[in-house]
């Protein structure tokens, strides 16, 4: 069902205590155009990346979001580089809340942090859309794949943004990256993953094209006008590069292999009857978009898709062992990594691997 943005499932704002409000306002009168406080916040529920505030204050309401406290893992939770993209793509027209400032002095809050507008809206936590009539699913994701188009379509060094990523192939960095991340949170022995550790960069598709990449690309990760089918900002760009358009558009489909789960999950539902797209008309909309003939096979891009994610979770698993996770859910997400990883190979045996 539908809630309002950044409540997941109806869950209330979590009230907490864990920001100096006196340095904040100091900080927000001098860095904030038009700011004028008092002002309170409230933590948003949800999430397991960077911790995400409400900030509500005399002149108006506003979005926090910070690196967790503690020791992080190597390049994680980069709202540096989260902010200085949205601050791109604002002026582009493409659908991202509007960007204030960014502080990296730890001494302020603790912990780096940018500020942007608060969006209102609705966001969709479960890709069902049960509350939704078949025209306007068919709607809503639609837009979801054209915004994506528009992404993967913005002229990056027109747009500033030719050095957001490395050259070369954007899969051969990220099976390193997340390898890499794995091995440092890494807790147990699983066999699955060493398979996909060997298999995958044996494998990695050509690259035929470069684009701005999300990398958390999913319906929950939005805020959608209350009364239109519009995405009227694209939230947690923390993962985001320059790369394989792929790496988005395969894993937005992802979606399309998990069964319906009250989630983002919709296998097994699409279709005429409900009015969600087939993953077909899905390809033949985004193709038409950007001007593609057509994609490669799935299988090995859903097997990434699959240990990457693993390899994020591996990482709250880790967190929640050392006692820095971010959310009341951290130990039931964290059970997920075996299940996980075996969902990758058996992609990756359809793909090919034995």
């Amino acid at each position: 069902m539908s809630a309002p943005a950044g409540h997941r499932g109806g869950q209330p704002m979590e009230e907490v205590s864990d920001l100096d409000v006196a340095k904040l306002t100091g900080w927000m009168y001098a860095n904030v155009a038009g700011f004028a406080g008092p002002l309170r916040y409230a933590k948003f529920p949800g999430g397991q990346s960077n911790p995400t505030y409400r900030i509500d204050a005399a002149s108006g309401a506003y979005v926090l979001r910070r690196k967790p406290f503690g020791p992080l893992l190597p390049s994680a939770h980069a709202v540096d580089r989260e902010y200085f993209l949205i601050s791109k793509l604002h002026p582009l027209d493409f659908p991202v809340a509007r960007p204030f400032g960014l502080c990296e002095d730890d001494t302020v809050l603790g912990s780096a942090f940018y500020v942007m507008e608060l969006v209102e809206g609705v966001t969709y936590w479960d890709g069902s859309l049960p509350d939704k009539t078949p025209q306007e699913r068919g709607a809503i994701y639609f837009e979801m794949c054209d915004r994506l188009a528009q992404l993967h379509n913005i002229q990056c060094e027109r747009a500033g943004l030719g050095d957001y990523g490395k050259p070369g192939s954007y899969f051969e960095r990220q099976v390193g990256r997340w390898t890499k991340q794995y091995r440092l949170a890494q807790t147990d022995d699983l066999p699955d993953v060493e398979k996909l550790i060997e298999w995958l960069p044996r494998t990695l598709p050509p690259q035929t094209r470069t684009s701005v990449v999300h990398g958390d690309y999913r319906i929950d990760n939005m805020i959608f006008d209350m009364e239109a089918p519009r995405v009227k900002a694209v939230l947690d760009w923390e993962l985001s590069t320059l790369g394989d358009p792929m790496a988005d558009f395969s894993y937005l489909l992802m979606n399309w292999m998990i069964p319906a789960n009250g989630a983002s999950g919709i296998g097994g539902i699409a279709g005429a009857g409900t009015g969600i797209p087939t993953i077909e008309a899905m390809v033949e909309r985004y193709c038409a978009a950007t001007g593609r003939d057509g994609i490669p096979d799935l299988n090995w891009y859903f097997a990434f898709g699959q240990f990457r994610l693993m390899s994020i979770v591996q990482g709250i698993k880790k967190r929640l062992l050392d006692g820095n996770a971010s959310n009341a859910h951290a130990e039931e997400t964290a059970a997920r990594v075996p299940g996980l990883a075996a969902s990758a190979w058996e992609f990756a045996r359809k793909a090919g691997a034995s």
